[in-house]
């Protein structure tokens, strides 16, 4: 496992870090004991990044990862995400995400909150500047370290970059599908000095080419409810992309692929390539599948050529299937 730094603190984490949602058991099921094998398999693989939110299985996630470090301390760093439990999408104030930030707090079992990330949160929000205020207190109170924003559209990040004094990170959606932060996203993000933390780097599974267009989904999962945005925003769902079309896509990457490196790999690899990204975090719902994407890290960089060819096939096949704010 290679080490980046992070934000402005400069923090050393993992360039594969693992994103947690599947942990809150929302849309997949993981049992306790398998929800701790994930975690020590991401402790052995050398992963010292975790992502989670409090909504995330009603807090089920944060509790799972405090009792597993509870049990088990290390140095490592745990961001969670506030905005979306109890306040969304029009019932923030201070003393109500002040709440949320301090049952994070006890469900995480953690003395301060490495980095709390206002969780998508409706735009008009975020400029009307006081959550970001707010946050400034919590900051100067010691009750968290560091704060970003997890966002939507690239819109809001350079929004976010250009009048966010303090802001440490920015979680976006960034895959081989979903390539707009290159247009001007990242660059900004390395002359602020602001952490990219990248999610849905294999596009809800459609990069793992394992998918087919016969590939189902159980009823709680939500490639099958929000497959068309009926529940929140068709971004967060293979990245926006109509399924059978995005099975095709996928297909049709292999032609780009070296055939000794698992495409899940391959395409997390790309991803890493970009150093304005911090830490990638795929999620899991087994154990093994933390130990391919942390092998992601000891690939070497793609070659250049086949990141041009990249970039041509997403400007001419993918850019315009892509649905949802963006």
């Amino acid at each position: 496992m290679h080490y980046r730094e992070f934000g402005p603190q400069k923090n050393k984490i993992s360039e594969v870090g693992l994103g947690c949602w599947q942990l809150g058991g929302d849309w997949t099921a993981v049992s306790d004991d398998q929800a701790n094998d994930i975690l020590q398999n991401a402790i052995e693989q050398g992963i010292t990044f975790f992502d989670t939110a409090d909504v995330y299985g009603g807090g089920r996630s944060e509790t799972l990862i405090g009792n597993y470090f509870k049990q088990n301390p290390g140095d490592v760093f745990i961001a969670t995400k506030a905005g979306r439990m109890a306040m969304y999408p029009d019932e923030y104030t201070k003393e109500g995400l002040r709440d949320c930030l301090i049952a994070s707090l006890k469900r995480l079992q953690r003395p301060v909150l490495d980095l709390v990330q206002m969780h998508c949160i409706p735009f008009e929000v975020m400029k009307q500047g006081e959550v970001w205020e707010w946050l400034d207190g919590f900051q100067n109170e010691g009750l968290i370290r560091q704060y970003g924003a997890s966002v939507e559209t690239m819109e809001e990040a350079e929004w976010c970059m250009d009048h966010v004094d303090r802001l440490a990170s920015l979680q976006i959606i960034f895959n081989i599908f979903r390539q707009k932060p290159l247009e001007s996203v990242l660059d900004k993000a390395v002359s602020k000095n602001i952490g990219i933390l990248a999610r849905l780097p294999l596009a809800s599974g459609l990069l793992s080419g394992k998918m087919t267009r016969k590939t189902t989904f159980s009823e709680n999962d939500h490639r099958n409810y929000n497959a068309n945005g009926d529940a929140f925003n068709v971004g967060e769902t293979f990245a926006g992309i109509p399924f059978e079309k995005g099975v095709e896509l996928a297909e049709a990457l292999e032609q780009y692929r070296e055939e000794t490196i698992p495409m899940a790999m391959w395409s997390l690899r790309w991803i890493l390539d970009h150093p304005a990204v911090s830490t990638i975090i795929p999620g899991a719902s087994r154990p093994k599948q933390v130990v391919s994407n942390a092998m992601a890290s000891s690939l070497m960089a793609l070659p250049e050529r086949t990141h041009e060819e990249l970039r041509a096939f997403y400007k001419t096949q993918v850019h315009d299937l892509i649905r949802g704010p963006y």
